[in-house]
């Protein structure tokens, strides 16, 4: 589980290639995760900015997931994504998983967590500890 506050990102693309990078640091993800990410919005659209201000970033397990990880970045500044009703996104979940059942397991505690209010806990949370906090304590399993 990774946490990072304040990050500085020119636009959408530098918030998600930040998001997943934190991703390959803990060592959950390969090399190319962050441009696989990055892939996954410009071949698709802005699908990822799941509610106002927040975005899921990720790509397919075979795109460079090696563990199962979890990160949350909060940005220094809110980035556009094109997105028509969730711009501008100040809150970045990004996550990554070996394999397809481990995805759908993630994804579906993501889901569980943000309909609970996660990102409103996250936004309240103070610096990186309390971002690391707030996450673990909202999926545990993660």
């Amino acid at each position: 589980m990774t946490a990072t506050d304040a990050v500085p990102a020119g636009g959408w693309r530098e918030a998600v290639r930040a998001a997943a990078s934190a991703l390959v640091g803990a060592g959950a993800a390969g090399e190319g995760y962050p441009d696989a990410c990055v892939r996954v919005v410009e071949e698709n659209g802005p699908y990822i900015v799941l509610t106002k201000g927040l975005a899921l970033v990720h790509a397919r397990p075979e795109e460079g997931g090696l563990a199962v990880g979890v990160g949350v970045t909060r940005l220094a500044a809110p980035v556009e994504f094109g997105h028509p009703d969730n711009d501008p996104v100040d809150l970045l979940l990004a996550f990554c998983t070996p394999g397809p059942d481990e995805h759908v397991g993630t994804l579906s505690g993501l889901a569980r967590a943000l309909s609970g209010g996660l990102a409103d806990r996250l936004r309240a949370a103070s610096g990186e500890d309390g971002l690391a906090r707030t996450l673990k304590e909202a999926l545990p399993d993660a």
